[in-house]
C-alpha cells in the first residue's frame, strides 16, 4: 500500500542505499529485486533505463526512489509518467506490503557509473572514482582514495582512467575496489 506518489527531478544524485529497518517477511534484496523485474519492461516501452534503486526508511515512512535515464537526459514528464505507471503495477503485485512513497527522478549530472553498458557509454567523459580504501597506483608512496579523470574504457573488471590533474598519467583500478564512480561535471 502505498502513503503518497511523488515524481521528482533532482539536478544532483542524492546519497546511497540506507537500510534502517525490515518492512516485510520479503528480505529487501528481494523486494529490490521484484520491483527491478516490474519496473524495467515499463522503462524499456518508455526508452527508458534504470540506473539506480533504493528502498529505506526515513525516520517512520518508506522510501522506494529509482533513478532513470535515457540518452539526452530525462525530464520531468518522463519521471511523472513512469511514476504513474510503475505505482498501479507495484499496487497491483502488493510487492511491498508498508506504506511508502515512491520518488522517480534522473540520476542528476554526477550520474553514477553501474553497469557495463555504461563504462562504454561515457568513454571519454570526465569521471570521479573512489574507492574502498586508499592506493598507491603508480607505485610513487603517495596514497589517495580519489581518481579524476577522463575514463578510457572497462575491461576485465579494471576501470581505466586518464588522470588530469597534477599526479597525472593512467592509472588502473580494479571494480571491486572501488566504491563509487561518477561523472565529473565540467563547468
Amino acid at each position: 500500500m502505498r502513503s503518497e506518489l511523488f515524481a521528482h527531478f533532482f539536478l544532483f544524485y542524492p546519497f546511497l542505499f540506507k537500510e534502517q529497518g525490515r518492512c516485510n517477511d520479503m528480505s529487501d534484496e528481494a523486494v529490490l529485486n521484484k520491483v527491478i523485474e516490474l519496473a524495467e519492461p515499463i522503462l524499456e516501452e518508455q526508452g527508458l533505463e534504470l540506473v539506480d534503486i533504493e528502498f529505506f526508511s526515513q525516520g517512520s515512512e518508506w522510501l522506494l526512489r529509482l533513478f532513470i535515464d535515457k540518452p539526452g537526459g530525462v525530464n520531468l514528464d518522463d519521471c511523472a509518467d513512469c511514476s504513474r505507471e510503475l505505482s498501479l503495477i507495484l499496487d497491483v503485485e502488493e510487492v511491498i506490503e508498508v506504506a511508502y512513497r515512491l520518488e522517480v527522478s534522473s540520476p542528476g549530472i554526477d550520474r553514477p557509473l553501474k553497469k557495463e553498458a555504461d563504462f562504454e557509454r561515457f568513454k571519454g567523459e570526465m569521471v570521479r572514482a573512489k574507492t574502498l580504501q586508499a592506493i598507491d597506483p603508480d607505485l610513487r608512496g603517495y596514497q589517495r582514495k580519489t581518481f579524476i579523470g577522463e575514463l578510457l574504457g572497462l575491461e576485465d573488471d579494471v576501470v581505466f582512467i586518464e588522470q588530469n590533474d597534477k599526479e597525472g598519467g593512467r592509472v588502473e583500478l580494479p571494480l571491486d575496489s572501488l566504491e563509487t564512480i561518477n561523472l565529473e561535471p565540467q563547468f
